[in-house]
């Protein structure tokens, strides 16, 4: 938003492309905005101006609780209730599971799509843990962002991406124990409810995240998100 040649309101947006068995589907995590004080009455057409696509899903990951009513009345959702904290060592581990850290000369990263071995790459580049769990003949992938839990005190693993959150109960056994050469015990995930197959705790209203769109992002999906680029 600009006067007279002036900056007086920005929205930081960040748009991604995810390819898809109904086509390309596009995602706009609106990170932050900023009006203003004496524009600040234009701040909500500002963020109108930028949700008019009805092609894209647009996400809110960090809103802040002065800006939850706005958010509905924009028709943001949420698509997570809480959060699910847990030991992943705790859960059961087939003796065939093998975790590995991904790099581009593993051969195990041919088992993955093109958009998994780029979510798996780019992710490592910003910082987070990218592993690949096989199992059965099966390649699951998985991106993990250091994080500390419990006031700050104990590092832990945020998950960033997964498939699906039966794949993360089925392999949490075999990359619980992996991540336990590094020191860490714990990771969280966003939940609706506690999650079978994995030894944790819910917390209800813990780490809400909002939608606007055809479609919500999964759970255990962060990709490319302010939280990932900036940090939580």
């Amino acid at each position: 938003m600009e006067k007279a040649d002036r900056i007086v309101g920005v929205v930081l947006t960040l748009y991604t492309i995810y390819p898809g068995p109904q086509g390309d589907e596009v995602r706009c995590n609106l990170s932050s905005w900023s009006v203003d004080a004496e524009f600040r009455p234009y701040g909500a057409k500002l963020v109108t101006t930028i949700l008019k696509r009805r092609d894209v899903t647009y996400t809110n990951i960090s809103p802040a609780p002065a800006t939850l009513k706005a958010n509905w009345a924009l028709g943001f959702r949420p698509f997570t209730t809480g959060q699910f904290a847990f030991l992943p060592a705790f859960g059961s581990a087939q003796r065939s599971c093998r975790v590995l850290e991904a790099r581009p000369d593993l051969a195990e990263m041919t088992m993955l799509s093109d958009s998994e071995r780029y979510i798996l790459s780019e992710h490592s580049a910003l910082g987070c843990r990218s592993l690949i769990c096989i199992c059965d003949g099966a390649a699951f992938p998985f991106v993990l962002m250091p994080r500390r839990i419990l006031r700050g005190l104990i590092p832990s693993y945020q998950i960033v991406y997964c498939r699906s959150l039966a794949d993360l109960s089925r392999c949490a056994g075999a990359m619980g124990r992996f991540l336990l050469r590094s020191g860490i015990l714990f990771c969280v995930v966003d939940a609706r409810e506690p999650i079978a197959g994995l030894f944790g705790w819910y917390r209800a209203n813990s780490g809400l995240k909002y939608f606007r769109g055809p479609r919500p992002p999964s759970l255990g999906d962060l990709t490319f998100t302010e939280l990932v680029m900036f940090g939580p």
